[in-house]
């Protein structure tokens, strides 16, 4: 998994494997959704991250279990 977030863009980007993208979705006003062949997500897309999310540029990993 990768977290990605590009300040010029104001993008914050989850990718949760390498599979191509085949279709995205604004599921939700400001969330793309990216799907694969098959319709699993692949990854998201927070557009305007910086007023959705506390700070962007920080990454806090959490393993449970």
């Amino acid at each position: 998994m990768k977290v990605i977030y590009d300040a010029e863009t104001d993008i914050l980007r989850i990718v949760l494997n390498d599979a191509q993208i085949e279709e995205s979705n604004e599921d939700s006003s400001g969330i793309i959704l990216d799907y694969d062949e098959a319709g699993n997500v692949v990854g998201l897309e927070v557009l305007s991250a910086s007023k959705r999310v506390k700070d962007p540029r920080s990454l806090e990993h959490i393993v449970t279990g």
